[in-house]
């Protein structure tokens, strides 16, 4: 007989919120935020950690250099989702999200004690790059399958709520991964952080994934998951399958396929305007408006803060409306404010905040109910994979490049077409809308 290796419990005929639940959904939050501080530690120090890591003398390290700060952890990511993907609907959400979890902390240890190109040559170089290599094959990996977690452990009439957790940890550990690394800068001078006050936010994060793991431990198992191993148990003694996993089967890679490409097309506009408001507009103020670099930051994690606090309220929305209403009104809304929105901002700090404040309330309107939305349309068995490749891809290809698209043409004085760039694939996200389903409220265990 075969056995399911993960710990499943008895499906219920209806699903109850437990402390169980909250506490899951809470250890599953903490563990996303210290991931997304620990990748965002790398691009706030990635200047110093060039200079201790890479030889721009030596091509060899300067090609590493280039590849490994702007290409290896957006290529790793969809990767990872994939793979992970698929070992999270076979073994279970809560294995992934402790491996992940765990080769998040291995590969911030490595940063943080890694030894510098003057003291082991090119070898340094190396490291790093595998480091980020495992950071961003791990990432893909939590992200696709937390997604998943969190709206299968979700009452029906929350899951939008509940799932808004998973992009908060996205601005949380962004705001915190940027507000140690200028007290960092502030209290240590130059040659200070240089030399080894980069390494403090790695090795603060190795041991704060102590505290995660613990706390991943105690999560139950997704019960959507588990009714889902009960029934391939029963199928492979040869009983026969229910009728919701027989209808779940016909025709499943011909409509999946078209799901996933559906979703690859709706997440494009979110995600490069989220990487554009998020990462590239600060770099946009101070280098083309004249803004000081100090004010320009804390504008960007203030306005990052008040997108964070309105989120549950936007998931909350998402449930009482509906998915579908909220998508189409950040993709209007985005396309409509991009260009007055990047006009406002001068060399005055509260420009840009005022700027990245609604822009990033915006896309916090649809990035919201991403978790929910996502795992409400594909069937359990293949849900965290393909929300994998097409969250991941859509991420690493048009989230990924915005802020280096945006910088290009901006050096090619066509700054303008960095926010066509995204009216566009807004436009792209609200085609996508009108072609995929309402889910609100749906019984994710009949997907």
């Amino acid at each position: 007989m075969t056995t399911v290796s993960t710990e499943v419990r008895e499906p219920s005929a209806k699903h109850t919120v437990s402390a169980a639940h909250k506490k899951s959904m809470i250890a599953s939050s903490v563990g996303q935020v210290l991931e997304w501080y620990e990748w965002s530690a790398y691009a706030v120090f990635a200047p110093f950690i060039a200079a201790m890591m890479f030889n721009p003398e030596n091509p060899v390290s300067a090609l590493l250099a280039t590849f490994a700060v702007f290409a290896v952890g957006f290529l790793m990511r969809p990767l990872g989702g994939l793979v992970f993907g698929v070992i999270a609907d076979r073994k279970g959400r809560k294995f992934v999200l402790v491996t992940t979890m765990l080769s998040m902390a291995i590969a911030s240890v490595a940063i943080g004690l890694m030894p510098s190109y003057a003291q082991i040559g090119i070898w340094a170089s190396v490291g790093l790059l595998v480091a980020r290599m495992i950071q961003g094959f791990a990432h893909g990996g939590e992200s696709a399958t937390a997604n998943s977690y969190v709206a299968e452990i979700a009452p029906r009439h929350k899951r939008g709520q509940w799932g808004s957790v998973v992009f908060i940890a996205i601005f949380g550990g962004t705001i915190i991964a940027y507000s140690l690394g200028g007290a960092i800068t502030n209290v240590l001078d130059e040659s200070a952080v240089a030399a080894w006050g980069w390494r403090i936010p790695f090795l603060l994060g190795a041991v704060l994934a102590v505290v995660a793991l613990w706390l991943r431990r105690g999560m139950i198992e997704s019960e959507v998951f588990a009714e889902e191993a009960v029934e391939a148990l029963l199928e492979d003694d040869g009983t026969p399958a229910t009728q919701h996993t027989a209808t779940a089967i016909a025709g499943r890679p011909k409509s999946q396929l078209r799901s996933v490409l559906l979703l690859i097309a709706m997440v494009t506009g979110i995600t490069a305007a989220h990487y554009t408001w998020s990462s590239y507009v600060s770099t946009y103020a101070i280098v083309e408006r004249g803004m000081p670099t100090q004010s320009a930051y804390w504008a960007i994690v203030l306005a990052q803060v008040i997108a964070c606090v309105a989120l549950p309220f936007w998931g909350k929305l998402s449930d009482r409306i509906g998915r579908k209403p909220m998508l189409y009104g950040f993709a209007i809304a985005m396309a409509i404010a991009q260009f007055p929105l990047m006009s406002l901002i001068n060399d005055q700090a509260w420009t840009l905040f005022v700027a990245s404040a609604v822009a990033l309330l915006i896309v916090g309107a649809a990035g919201c109910l991403l978790s929910s939305y996502m795992s409400e349309i594909f069937p359990t068995a293949t849900r965290t994979r393909n929300i994998g490749i097409a969250y991941g891809f859509s991420v690493a290809v048009f989230g990924g490049s915005a802020p280096y698209l945006n910088q290009l043409f901006n050096s090619l004085d066509l700054g303008w077409l960095s926010s066509v760039y995204v009216i566009v694939l807004c436009c792209v996200t609200f085609f996508a809308v009108t072609r995929l389903p309402e889910t609100r409220g749906i019984d994710l265990s009949k997907v």
